[in-house]
């Protein structure tokens, strides 16, 4: 039987593996400098983070152990906020993964959560949009730099998310109790097929429901939208199923755009692990 760690680094790997996923590296396309070996290579990285978390080590410190880890390969960011959504899970697989625990692992986090949440942005660039004027202390492109801002305003974890929110869906899951990531291990489960098959399904059924906030800070409102209507009307004429040319059409056409929907592959990713981890899916 897999550990909680085991169940979440297999549900990095199988996320990856799904294909085809519109604008993200999957087995079969990569990016101009980020490839498939890069999300294999971070998500054996982030194996000793996400063991502490299962240990009942702390949220913070075992995210930022994870993100160390991942950082390891060469391709840059691979999977932040994948590790952002299942650090706080398998915390909570400790106990039983459900939305309530999780919401309480999440409530509990501390003031030396939020310092290492920021010192995790010293080990990897990650995309974020400009703050308000007003946060700019708390801006965490600023990292380990903008800890002692954090302390002085005694801001937790969660705190730090609530103020990510909106433009942020990953911050989004922490505030409403991982509820997207509750639906994709639904629908996973309620899906046929192999599981990259069902990964790829349930990946353009969440793109089509909620504009991508990745895309949106990016490259604008307008495009989020526009891709997540494209990706609803292919959910529409199930064109996995029926022409699923056209949705390779349209992972390639992302990825020459440079239209990176990845805050929906984080959600994919973690309603993977709830799978795994309710032995939901067989693998």
């Amino acid at each position: 039987m897999r550990t909680p760690a085991a169940n979440a680094q297999l549900a990095l790997l199988l996320e990856v593996a799904g294909t085809p996923k519109p604008g993200n590296v999957d087995r079969r396309r990569d990016l101009e400098d980020l490839r498939f070996e890069h999300f294999l290579a971070g998500a054996v990285g982030a194996r000793d983070g996400l063991e502490m978390a299962a240990n009942g080590g702390a949220v913070g410190a075992a995210f930022e152990r994870a993100v160390a880890g991942m950082a390891g390969q060469r391709g840059g960011n691979t999977q932040f906020g994948s590790l952002l959504l299942l650090v706080p899970l398998v915390r909570a697989a400790r106990e039983e993964l459900s939305a309530p625990v999780v919401e309480a692992v999440c409530e509990d986090t501390t003031v030396a959560d939020a310092a290492n949440f920021y010192r995790a942005f010293d080990h990897v660039d990650v995309f974020v949009d400009d703050p308000p004027a007003d946060m700019e202390p708390l801006d965490v492109r600023r990292g380990s730099d903008a800890v002692p801002a954090v302390e002085d305003r005694g801001l937790t974890l969660l705190d730090i998310m609530s103020r990510s929110v909106p433009g942020d869906d990953v911050a989004r899951e922490w505030i409403e109790g991982f509820e997207r990531s509750f639906r994709a291990a639904e629908r996973l489960a309620a899906a046929d097929g192999p599981l990259g098959d069902r990964t790829a399904a349930v990946f353009l059924a969440e793109l089509a429901e909620r504009p991508d906030t990745l895309v949106a800070n990016r490259s604008g409102e307008a495009v989020a939208q526009e891709v997540a209507d494209r990706a609803a009307e292919l959910v529409e004429r199930d064109a996995l199923e029926t022409d699923p040319d056209a949705v390779e059409a349209f992972a390639e056409e992302l990825v020459a755009r440079g239209v990176n929907p990845g805050t929906t592959a984080d959600i994919a990713a973690a309603g993977l692990f709830v799978a795994l981890e309710r032995e939901a899916i067989d693998v």
